[in-house]
């Protein structure tokens, strides 16, 4: 078989770098496809040529197959990788690649049909006689039929979207009463993120681990199974954290698991990499939740344990060359663990966040490796998923592999929008995850209401730093106040520093040739600016010196206060305003977005907690409800709307 040349990657992002890095570093060309608003992406930087698919709408541009196959035509590629997500696990998109006589870099459009319906594939892995949870699994979709079926499951159990991934279309229903609801929620994001509202029930195992195990299958018909991960720590059925090996796992046990896998694969004919995803209880009984046929988010971990690329593995199979392993040649070494970073706020709710990116700067030290697209100034918009990299650890123990990872985090400088980095350190530091004995609630457990979900209350030190930063800045622009030229040199500046909706007072004393005299929350400084050049400031508070990223502009400073950043805002000279009523019936977009759903017209009575708008942005949809009693006065949105952040959607009087 003939080799490949070049490749064109339909994928964006950090996936769409990672796989080119080491398509490049084997000698081949790539191609990178991007929409309107990725036109100054990472991706597109890197590789050897760059071709414009459409608008940003993901339908329009990274879900156009049409406009892929064209782009990989005129460039001349012979292979197309899809990465995850997008159409990854489409199959007729790969069918549309081998029809155009382009090879497909992923297992085969039947594989992908079968397993990419949670449906269809539950049935074919009872067949094959892998451990399944009990459920229904059946093509009547009617509500009757659900909710019948409901019943005889028992409740709690799980409505899935039989062609879905990553948590959306996936809902949690802990009596009878919330079914008809949730179903309705999961079909419309099922219908919106995967275009095919087909649901599954099962049954609901309480706090189980989730954990996976990475298979490979070549051509000629081997397939092996390369260790397992662990990727119980979840936030909405979303994985956060994932670690290789499971921190519980025995020889007997990954054995058992490992054949389970390979039951699954064999039963369509598996090539390429694949995951079969298991839940496993305490009693230390496993059952199948799903296969994805791609690449995972969390392949790095696997790949840190093994010492293989997986890419440059999927490349040669297919290429058509056999597994470069047997099973009784894979060896596991030492731990790898990796965390998620997300362009979402934890103190909101979660709420996904746009915005430009001001500074990025990721840790760089031994055995950390982090997989990322970004560049500073890039706008990261509401059209894709918040994932904005992941930071990856390995030690010889799972603690040397944690211990790395938490200070990776914490160095890694991230400014210009709101991530979950501090909730991150949080997770990596908690005794219940230190000691490997948790499960998927462990999130829901430790941390429904860990400080860190709450709004943000800036320290004294912060706040200190803040009006320093604020005072050296107008001095440089003003070098006679720096020079101490004020003819009340000995009287305090008072600054207002602002977060959010509230704001501080801070007090500084600045007299020449001495440190600044500080005082916020009650605590009093000593501050010297020893060095600060715009991106960086190295100060000396009380003695200590530390460094801190910050970029300042106009009376904003985004500051980086390891483990993560907050915007502080100088409301010096800002005119005292009432705080917003609590009774105010202007509902606002929480962040840029369309609108896909509108349940009420002007005029329409509106009660407390009603459901009023769906916002959807970056594939999961927002319900936003009202917070008064009273009239519909002002409607200014239909479905279809693009909102930017604090658009006023529409008033109740």
């Amino acid at each position: 078989m003939p080799g490949l040349s070049k490749i064109l990657i339909a994928n964006r992002g950090e996936i769409a770098c990672r796989i080119q890095r080491t398509a490049q570093a084997l000698g081949y060309r790539t191609v990178a496809v991007f929409s309107d608003a990725d036109a100054d992406a990472l991706h597109v930087q890197i590789a050897d040529e760059a071709i414009n698919i459409g608008p940003a709408p993901v339908q329009q541009s990274y879900l156009n197959i049409p406009a892929i196959l064209d782009a990989a035509r005129r460039t001349g590629a012979d292979a197309i990788h899809p990465g995850y997500g997008f159409l990854s696990e489409n199959a007729g998109f790969a069918r549309a690649c081998r029809d155009a006589g382009m090879t497909f870099i992923g297992p085969s459009p039947e594989a992908i049909e079968l397993m990419g319906s949670k449906r269809l594939s539950k049935l074919a892995m009872l067949d094959a006689g892998v451990p399944c949870i009990k459920g229904y699994q059946g093509a009547e979709q009617d509500d009757a039929t659900l909710s019948r079926e409901a019943e005889r499951i028992g409740f709690p159990l799980m409505i899935k979207a039989s062609a879905g991934g990553g948590g959306r279309g996936m809902r949690l229903v802990h009596e009878a009463s919330e079914l008809l609801a949730q179903i309705r929620t999961a079909r419309s994001e099922a219908l919106h993120g995967f275009g095919s509202d087909e649901l599954i029930l099962e049954q609901a195992l309480i706090d189980p681990r989730h954990v996976e195990v990475q298979l490979f299958g070549d051509q000629q018909g081997n397939l092996i199974y390369l260790g397992e991960r662990d990727c119980s720590i979840q936030r909405r059925h979303q994985k956060v954290i994932e670690e290789a090996p499971c921190p519980i796992m025995t020889a007997e046990l990954r054995q058992a698991m490992g054949e389970a896998a390979l039951k699954a694969g064999r039963a369509v004919n598996y090539v390429g990499a694949g995951t079969v995803e298991f839940l496993l209880d305490a009693r230390g009984q496993f059952y199948f939740l799903e296969m994805n046929t791609r690449l995972q988010v969390e392949h790095p971990v696997t790949e840190l344990i093994t010492g293989l690329d997986l890419v440059a593995w999927q490349l040669h199979v297919a290429e058509g060359l056999p597994l470069p392993l047997r099973q009784d040649q894979v060896q596991l070494t030492g731990h790898a663990m990796e965390v998620r970073l997300y362009a979402e706020d934890p103190t909101q709710t979660f709420l996904p966040q746009t915005g430009r990116i001001a500074a990025w700067e990721p840790a760089s030290q031994g055995g950390v490796r982090v997989d990322h697209g970004l560049t500073e100034g890039q706008q990261v918009s509401p059209f894709y998923d918040p994932l904005l990299g992941k930071i990856i650890a390995h030690g010889a123990t799972r603690e040397e592999a944690r211990r790395k990872l938490l200070r990776a985090v914490q160095d890694s400088v991230l400014l210009g929008l709101a991530s979950n980095q501090r909730l991150l350190a949080r997770l990596l530091e908690h005794p219940q995850f230190i000691s490997g004995e948790f499960s998927t609630g462990f999130i829901p457990r430790y941390f429904a209401d860990h400080p860190c979900l709450h709004p943000y209350v800036p320290s004294a030190e912060e706040l200190a730093i803040a009006a320093a930063l604020f005072y050296q800045a107008s001095a440089q622009a003003h070098p006679a106040v720096l020079a101490g030229w004020r003819n009340n040199a000995s009287v305090p500046l008072h600054y207002r520093i602002g977060l959010e909706d509230q704001d501080w007072p801070v007090q500084l004393n600045a007299v020449p040739g001495e440190p600044y005299r500080v005082e916020a929350a009650g605590q009093a400084f000593e501050l010297s600016v020893i060095q600060c050049d715009g991106r960086w400031a190295t100060l000396e508070i009380d003695g200590i010196r530390r460094r801190h990223a910050y970029r300042l502009d106009a009376g904003q400073l985004w500051l980086f206060t390891r483990p993560g950043s907050l915007r502080l805002m100088d409301c010096t000279q800002a005119l005292v305003s009432s705080a917003a009523s609590a009774s105010s019936g202007t509902l606002k977009a929480p962040m840029d977005g369309a609108i896909v759903d509108v349940l009420v017209t002007e005029g329409s009575p509106v009660s407390k907690g009603q459901l009023l708008v769906v916002l959807e942005a970056m594939k999961m949809e927002h319900p936003l409800k009202s917070g008064i009693d009273g009239v519909l006065k002002r409607l200014q949105v239909r479905v279809g709307d693009q909102v930017k952040n604090r658009q006023i959607l529409l008033e109740v009087e």
